[in-house]
This record gives structure tokens, C-alpha cells and sequence, in this order.
């Protein structure tokens, strides 16, 4: 039998495991491929994979609201624990590093500069905290803890900033989109002109790539000045 790891999850007292490709399903932990077909061994849920005891169609069922076994499959990968080897854990926990150093950056600010840290000194800090990371556990449940790590070393501080974003008719519809996956829109007013005019809150430290990528998409048109 090809090479293989066990995926397992378990779910109200109930297990269940899946086989597949060690580094196709790695990549699919970390985003780099989304065809779960080309992850698995086989299209099977297990209870014991070690003893070859299926699931019941009826646990399947009551587990995850349906018998698709695609579906079961892409939820044991997304959430369950992967078999990891020393090189694929350590491939992992690189991989979260940069993400959680970059959620970092663009969330957190130093508060006596009101700017962020660069991803450098986040890096460097979380060394001399000696922060762990858990190459499976998803970022945003990593991110508060480490913060509260890093504050030992370095002063961080979430803070939010409203920008009254002014965007010419020409490019107000494509702006739109780029404003409401920045931040939210407090407010938004189209103008008889067809221009728009809207109140965007964001975190502080995502401002100069906010302003970057208005300043892209609108050709340097937009103005976008702080606001209380």
C-alpha cells in the first residue's frame, strides 16, 4: 500500500479517521490544495483505521448532518489531527509562524507610535518569549495567546481608526468591494455625482495597506483623511 497518514477526529465521544497522502494532505491543511480526491487514500470513514472498523452510516449521519463521504472526509482533514512527520511538522509550524507574524503585524500596533511593529521585531520577539506554536490548531485561536506572550517583550496594542474615503465616479463600484473587505463600513453615501463617500473602520495597523490598494485601484484618485 502506497505511504499513508491517519487523520483522526473525534466528535461527542464518537471517532473517526480517514487515510490519505501525507504531503497532498498537508498542502490541504495549509491551504495549498483544495481537491480532497487527491488527498485520500481511499473514501473511507473509519472508527479504527488500525483494525480497518468502518464508521456506521447512522454515527456519520448523527456527526457531521450528512452521508457524503467527500464532504465527512474534507471536515476530519480541515479539523482533525494529521499524522505529522518531523519534517512536515516542522513545514507546518513555519507555515503558521509567517501567518500569525503577519495577523500580528496588521492587527496590532506599538501604542506609543500608534504604528505596527515590523514583522522583524514580532519575529524576534517571539523567539526571546520562546513562543510556542501548535502546527495544527487554527490561527486565530493561537493569536490572543501569543500577544499576551509577546507583551512581555514588545508593546502591543489593537486599536481601530475611521477614514472618511472620498472614491470619483469612475471607480467608486470596484472600490466598494476593496472598502468592505478592508475593514467595516460605518457608513456609505453615494453622491448625486456617482461618487462615494463612506466612513471605514479598520485596525490600525492595516492603514498603509489600506491606502496602498485604494490608491491602486482608484489610480490615486480616492482621498481618504482620518476621521473621530
Amino acid at each position: 500500500m502506497a505511504e499513508m497518514s491517519v487523520v483522526k477526529y473525534a466528535h461527542e465521544g464518537e471517532r473517526f479517521e480517514i487515510l490519505v497522502k501525507p504531503d497532498p494532505a498537508l498542502d490541504f491543511k495549509l491551504g495549498k490544495k483544495s481537491d480532497i480526491s487527491q488527498v485520500l487514500v481511499s473514501d473511507e470513514i473509519y472508527s479504527d483505521s488500525g483494525r480497518g472498523t468502518r464508521a456506521s452510516a447512522e454515527k456519520l449521519q448523527k456527526a457531521f448532518k450528512t452521508g457524503d463521504a467527500a464532504e465527512i472526509a474534507e471536515h476530519i482533514l480541515r479539523h482533525g489531527d494529521l499524522g505529522l512527520t518531523t519534517d512536515q511538522r516542522r513545514k507546518m509550524v513555519e507555515e503558521k509562524r509567517k501567518r500569525i507574524i503577519d495577523e500580528i503585524a496588521r492587527t496590532y500596533v506599538d501604542p506609543r507610535s500608534h504604528l505596527p511593529h515590523p514583522p522583524t521585531r514580532i519575529e524576534q520577539a517571539m523567539k526571546d518569549a520562546r513562543t510556542s506554536i501548535d502546527p495544527q490548531k487554527p490561527i486565530p485561536e493561537q493569536v490572543t495567546r501569543i500577544v499576551d506572550e509577546l507583551r512581555r517583550v514588545i508593546p502591543l496594542k489593537s486599536e481601530t481608526l475611521s477614514l472618511e474615503v472620498t472614491v470619483p465616479a469612475q471607480y467608486a463600484a470596484q472600490s466598494y468591494s476593496a472598502l468592505k473587505s478592508a475593514g467595516s463600513l460605518r457608513r456609505e453615501d453615494w453622491l448625486p455625482n456617482g461618487s462615494l463617500r463612506a466612513i471605514l473602520e479598520i485596525p490600525a495597523a492595516s492603514r498603509p495597506g489600506v491606502l496602498d490598494r485604494l490608491a491602486s485601484v482608484t489610480k490615486g484618485t480616492a482621498t481618504a483623511e482620518m476621521v473621530k
